[in-house]
């Protein structure tokens, strides 16, 4: 019996798994066949009604089984070349979107995406360019933004201030002053903004870089305070020049516009002073070495000559013709001075005393003005 509904699974094409759950199902049947089969075995027209009734039975529960879902008809291609096209197999389930590992939360990324530009607004980015090439600068920039000023010779309100290297700016539709710096380098202009557009603006700076160098100085006088002025090449109507920077320190590099700019460099606190025009050149370093010729003087106000100084004297150094050159206040004040003659003048206890004296480059030399 077992046999026989082998070969009947097999002919209407059940799977391995099924085969195996309904040779479960008839083995109950066949169990109670092997008992009747003894107890009638004389009786021919009795084993093959059992027969029928068996095959019967197993055709019976395979129906019930393709009902519930318990078994599935293979769904192989049939010889010949044609195809059920029948899939009883239940359908592939969806993957499942991953999970971070913790809780099972669903992680989903959605690609970004821009927000569209709304009609009345229009974003703008700047740009500053180094020089006309297209060379562009990428740090140690800040931005000014200033509405259009509604009276002449005044500038607007200031609207936002950026230290990004390209910040991108949200306007209305309007026009607009924009300076852009660079250290002393800068630009200011107006652009116009249109209605629901995107835009970028290049800013060209034309922008070069000055060093100022000390070169060594007679006397090791070149460890002494130093600075420099820079100044415009240009003078105004009253023949004064524009201040650019003032105490700049030697070695540092000064990004200004292209252009020639004229330089006062001043070794000490009084007169040691050494004046040059330089180019500095747009995209480029220009380097200035300055050469300063000078002395160092010690004023004291002494009884006799060689004794102590007197402290709280008043000190003024004046050149022959009676131009101040430095006021200072104390015992033993120190001054750095250009070569030259000058005059020494103390105040002590409401009286006066002079001295003239001499300055070399290179010298240190002490000015004692006697107390008589």
């Amino acid at each position: 019996m077992q046999a026989s509904i082998s070969g009947l699974c097999a002919a209407i094409g059940l799977q391995a798994d099924n085969m195996k759950a309904l040779m479960r199902i008839t083995a109950m049947t066949d169990l109670w066949d092997t008992l009747r089969h003894r107890t009638f075995a004389a009786a021919p027209r009795y084993r093959a009604c059992a027969y029928l009734a068996g095959v019967l039975r197993v055709l019976l529960a395979v129906a019930l089984l393709v009902a519930f879902g318990v078994v599935s008809i293979a769904g192989a291609q049939e010889p010949g070349g044609w195809s059920s096209d029948l899939n009883v197999n239940p359908p592939a389930s969806p993957r499942a979107p991953k999970t971070d590992g913790a809780g099972g939360t669903t992680v989903i990324k959605k690609k970004p995406s821009e927000a569209p530009v709304p009609a009345d607004v229009s974003k703008v980015r700047l740009i500053a360019l180094l020089t006309a090439d297209g060379q562009r600068i990428d740090q140690d920039l800040t931005w000014r933004v200033f509405e259009e000023a509604t009276e002449p010779r005044t500038s607007g309100k200031l609207i936002s201030k950026h230290t990004e290297a390209a910040p991108v700016l949200t306007l209305k539709p309007g026009t607009y002053t924009i300076n852009a710096a660079f250290g002393r380098a800068n630009l200011t202009r107006k652009i116009t903004v249109a209605a629901g557009v995107e835009a970028t603006e290049p800013f060209v700076l034309n922008a070069g870089g000055l060093r100022v160098r000390l070169a060594p100085v007679a006397g090791g006088m070149e460890g002494m305070k130093s600075s420099y002025d820079i100044m415009t090449d240009e003078r105004d109507q009253r023949g004064d020049r524009r201040i650019v920077l003032v105490r700049a320190k030697p070695d540092t590099v000064i990004r200004l516009n292209s252009g020639i700019y004229h330089v006062v460099s001043t070794l000490g606190d009084a007169n040691a002073t050494v004046e040059a025009d330089v180019t500095v050149e747009a995209g480029k370093l220009t380097e200035a070495t300055i050469s300063h010729k000078a002395g160092r003087v010690t004023l004291k106000l002494v009884t006799r000559q060689g004794g102590e100084a007197l402290p709280d004297t008043e000190w003024n150094v004046l050149t022959t013709d009676g131009q101040t050159i430095k006021k200072s206040f104390g015992a033993l004040p120190t001054h750095i001075l250009a070569p030259g003659k000058y005059l020494a003048v103390a105040k002590s206890q409401g009286r006066i005393f002079r001295r003239e004296f001499d300055v070399s480059n290179g010298q240190s030399i002490q000015v004692e003005v006697m107390r008589q």
